[in-house]
């Protein structure tokens, strides 16, 4: 089996580890300490069964991190093992398409669990916590509108929110600089906003410092 651990503490990333060697003894387990190395690494690999990821390092921060590797890979099982646990940020990544989610402070038997049952193809979130229903509107309707987005309409956000122009899009996707104006025009409509900036500042607001400002 292949894991990644994407993490920008050392320390954690260790007790992933073993946590992951416990579940798998012959499993290759590579780390990353940065969102552009996780990023590259799932761009180059299609045989990862599982990514563990943290919300927040260098290069990202919240949620638009989940959604941007899940475009690229949208069957890559992702779990979120994040130290900010409050249900609001649990019902949010598992609706974004996350895998499961544990807390930094989960132990290694919870942990296991965890990636047992991801693997297995269920959700996994924390026993002990009621969910609820999303409380905030504005989130309700964004993350609505997020998942009507294919996984290439997705990607350009993503790409948009990077600061990247039409012409580098298309050449980072290997497509016509048409087929992604079309694929803004059709993110724009999905999103219900009237201009590129708007739809990044949307994206922006499932990071941690939006849901902090919403919450």
């Amino acid at each position: 089996m292949k894991f990644i651990i994407a993490d920008d503490h050392p320390l954690f990333r260790g007790a992933l580890r073993q946590a992951l060697t416990q579940k798998a003894r012959k499993a290759e387990i590579v780390e990353a300490g940065d969102f552009d190395t996780v990023k590259k690494l799932i761009l180059e690999a299609t045989d990862i069964d599982l990514l563990l990821l943290d919300l927040t390092m260098p290069g990202v921060s919240g949620l638009s991190g989940l959604v941007t590797l899940k475009s690229i890979q949208p069957a890559l099982p992702i779990m979120i093992v994040s130290a900010t646990d409050d249900p609001a940020t649990i019902r949010r990544a598992l609706e974004l398409g996350a895998s499961g989610f544990i807390s930094k402070s989960a132990s290694i038997e919870d942990i296991n669990n965890a990636v047992s049952a991801v693997l297995a193809g269920d959700i996994w979130a924390p026993q002990d916590i009621d969910l609820g229903h999303e409380p905030d509107p504005e989130i309700s309707d964004l993350i609505s509108r997020i998942r009507t987005l294919t996984p290439q309409q997705t990607r350009v956000l993503s790409m948009l929110a990077e600061g990247l122009l039409n012409k580098q899009i298309a050449y980072e996707l290997s497509v016509s600089e048409a087929t992604i104006k079309a694929h803004v025009s059709a993110v724009l409509q999905k999103l219900g906003v009237d201009s590129r900036t708007q739809a990044v500042i949307r994206l922006s607001k499932i990071g941690s410092d939006g849901f902090q400002v919403l919450n």
